[in-house]
């Protein structure tokens, strides 16, 4: 199961009790106050893990509490402090305060971390109110409560490439000749319901995080379909690639289809009009495919290569195109600008 947004309550442990204690001891006139304090309770932080894939371990889990810190004792004992509780999430969640409507942090790296509830202090025992004129102090504090919170975490993922295009593009189908991934993959559309991510392997040295970001169509960025689930993922993808099919199955012109995409991408961020993009059409082995490229071609002004993910075709020059445009862009995801991928991370 992919989930990508849940909303969670959590809340930090509470201080353990500062203790009222007087020391007692044979031969030991006018012992004094000796209550420890309290220890601290725990507090509730959120951390972006390696190797975690998606929010799914939260779904069924609404409350989230750190554990408490314990009571002072005497003898000036002081209680424990409670660890924290980490929550772990992938990279590329975004942390938001539900109440307050603001971003906590976005977690854009592994090991980034931010605390979501601060636990509560300990309280203070009663050897910390003894002085020159009170010297049987039975004064002690309570533990402070530990903060509490509805938080909201939605994941954005983080890739390299993000495959997009209108449904039935052949994008589920070129991600899986070029990485590991295993994708559902049918003749309809709509056929992949969450983003897939796969790892594209250049050499021994060298490779890349692909997402197969689910079909868009149009008054996507209003909602329509899936569409700020889907919408959410293109922004961490440092470069673009444009699938597009040649011989739609509902009749539309492919050139239509390309700018339709290109204006949902453009109306949900503008930012995302701007993103170094690959565009390439589907399908080689139609018959229509060939025309469809020139056509583009001409009216973007620039190069158009045409792939077949069934049997092969142009997969190495589109490769190739991937490789130059992501030396010779800064990439706005979590890998520093130009940086291709070492083995070993996300893979499917």
């Amino acid at each position: 199961m992919f989930v990508d947004e849940v909303e969670i309550h959590v809340q930090g442990g509470k201080g353990g009790d500062g203790c009222v204690s007087f020391r007692r001891e044979k031969y030991v006139p006018r012992g004094g106050p000796d209550g420890g304090d309290g220890g601290d309770g725990g507090s509730v932080l959120v951390v972006a893990q390696k190797g975690v894939n998606n929010l799914a371990a939260l779904a069924h889990r609404k409350h989230w509490k750190a554990k408490n810190g314990q009571p002072g004792q005497g003898s000036q004992r002081h209680g424990a402090s409670a660890e924290d509780l980490i929550i772990r999430v992938p990279p590329g969640t975004i942390v938001i305060d539900v109440a307050r409507g603001f971003v906590m942090k976005d977690l854009a790296r592994p090991g980034d971390q931010v605390c979501v509830a601060r636990g509560g202090k300990g309280g203070k025992g009663n050897v910390r109110f003894k002085s020159s004129t009170n010297r049987t102090p039975y004064e002690a504090t309570p533990g402070g409560e530990g903060e509490q919170r509805r938080i909201r975490l939605e994941l954005k993922i983080i890739a390299d490439v993000g495959l997009l295009g209108k449904p039935n593009a052949g994008k589920s189908t070129l991600l899986s000749r070029l990485s590991r991934a295993r994708p559902e993959i049918a003749s309809y559309p709509f056929t992949t319901k969450h983003p897939n991510l796969g790892r594209v392997q250049i050499d021994m040295d060298r490779s890349f995080i692909m997402a197969d970001i689910p079909g868009l169509i149009e008054g996507a960025h209003a909602g329509a379909g899936l569409g700020h689930e889907f919408l959410r993922h293109i922004q961490r993808a440092g470069i673009l690639v444009h699938l597009v099919e040649p011989q739609p199955a509902d009749g539309t012109d492919p050139l239509d289809n390309y700018h339709a995409v290109r204006k949902e991408l453009e109306l949900y961020d503008h930012r995302l009009g701007q993103r170094p993009e690959v565009v390439a059409v589907t399908k080689a082995d139609l018959p229509e495919a060939q025309s469809v490229r020139h056509r583009l071609a001409e009216r973007l002004r620039r190069p158009v290569l045409l792939v077949s993910a069934v049997t092969g075709q142009g997969l190495n020059e589109l490769l190739a195109a991937i490789v130059r445009t992501l030396d010779q862009h800064e990439q706005p995801g979590a890998s520093p600008p130009g940086e291709m991928r070492t083995p070993g991370g996300i893979e499917q």
